[in-house]
């Protein structure tokens, strides 16, 4: 006997078995429509790679060196006294600007004025005593004349005469040196400047034989900058100099923004042995007092300008197993690997000597998922393909 209570079950049962019956049919009919149109569609080519092209272009491209440099006052006095005394006045403030000739310091000056006075009223006593010298060897020589003296009391006379001459000569002498002994208590600035801290207060004693020194006073206006570089670039940089002036570019060694713009000076008469270096200063004219003693700066040197060299940028440049490469841009819009030998980077850019001709297009971003024969999409803005003359990278 069938239980009512299970009827209902089965026929629930029997609902869902057709149900996902039906549900597969229709999913294994849309797989069978589906199929045959993807197969007529076949396989798609892969997408095209964004990329960014430059062009290899001619451009006038600086031969630059770079060096660590240290910035040197052009002048350095140290500002000391050269007479004995009490230094009762001190005349200049620390850090002020000062010229050659401005009064720093007074030395008490009665001493040396008193010892110039001696010095004076002793060639006035002399000066009379030759006066009556010379008259009384005018009166000999008259009297000589008549046999009146002796030739030898005129000769003692002529001789007198001298002795004083001699005399008032030592006299101006001692007159010079007691004017300048005085001139010393009067302490001028012997240089354009700037004063440092002050070494020495009023009120002290100071005497010619101190090491100490009043003041420091440098001279930064011009101002040097004192920088090395490997002594292999010594030729270039002397065959540069015989043809004319070498610009040297003092650059903030952290920012590397330009402090100012000098010459090449001088190079230095002897390469370091211990590191293989050579010294050279350029000196700058520091109007605004950009650079200042003591502060460290990068350097850099041009030694001259290559004019109309083929360049690309730095970024286009590749490296591989077999040297470097660039990926070139075809007509089709595809890539291919070219090698080139580059001769040096300069201002971000290239030097390329050989594998690319004028005119021809560069991948210069975007490399990293090309292959060859890879499609591209050229990007904007395109990279600039040449730089100017003035630029931030090292020569190499």
């Amino acid at each position: 006997m069938t239980d009512p209570a299970r009827k209902p079950f089965r026929r629930r049962l029997v609902f869902g078995s057709a149900a996902a019956a039906i549900l597969a049919a229709v999913v294994l009919l849309g797989l069978d429509i589906r199929e045959p149109a993807e197969a007529q569609r076949g396989p798609q080519p892969p997408a095209a790679v964004p990329v960014q092209i430059a062009t290899v272009g001619a451009a006038d491209v600086p031969m630059l060196l770079d060096g660590l440099g240290t910035v040197q006052a052009y002048n350095t006095v140290t500002v000391r006294a050269r007479v004995d005394g009490e230094l009762q006045q001190v005349l200049f403030t620390e850090g002020q600007v000062v010229h050659a000739g401005d009064v720093l310091a007074r030395i008490d000056p009665r001493p040396y004025q008193a010892a110039l006075d001696q010095a004076v009223a002793r060639k006035a006593q002399d000066e009379a005593q030759l006066a009556n010298a010379q008259r009384d060897l005018q009166r000999y020589m008259q009297l000589a004349s008549g046999d009146a003296v002796s030739r030898q009391q005129r000769d003692t006379q002529h001789s007198l005469v001298e002795q004083f001459q001699a005399a008032i000569a030592g006299d101006q002498a001692q007159i010079d040196n007691a004017r300048t002994q005085l001139g010393y208590a009067t302490i001028t600035s012997p240089i354009d400047g700037v004063t440092g801290i002050r070494l020495l207060d009023q009120g002290n004693i100071v005497h010619a034989t101190d090491t100490g020194g009043l003041v420091v006073i440098t001279q930064v206006q011009p101002i040097a900058v004192i920088f090395s570089l490997p002594a292999a670039r010594l030729p270039e940089i002397r065959r540069a100099m015989a043809a004319g002036s070498l610009a040297v570019t003092a650059l903030d060694g952290q920012s590397g923004a330009v402090l100012a713009e000098g010459e090449l000076a001088l190079v230095d008469n002897r390469i370091d042995q211990a590191t293989g270096s050579v010294r050279l200063k350029a000196v700058f004219p520091n109007a605004d007092n950009a650079l200042w003693p003591g502060q460290y700066v990068d350097a850099r040197l041009q030694v001259r300008i290559e004019q109309g060299v083929r360049t690309v940028p730095s970024s286009a440049i590749q490296r591989g197993p077999d040297g470097s490469f660039v990926y070139v841009v075809r007509p089709d819009q595809t890539v291919a690997m070219q090698s080139v030998r580059v001769r040096r980077y300069a201002n971000r850019m290239a030097v390329v000597d050989d594998g690319l001709e004028l005119g021809a297009q560069v991948v210069a971003a975007g490399q990293y998922r090309l292959a060859p024969g890879a499609r591209i999409e050229v990007q904007e803005p395109s990279v600039a393909s040449a730089a100017p003359v003035a630029g931030q990278d090292q020569g190499r």
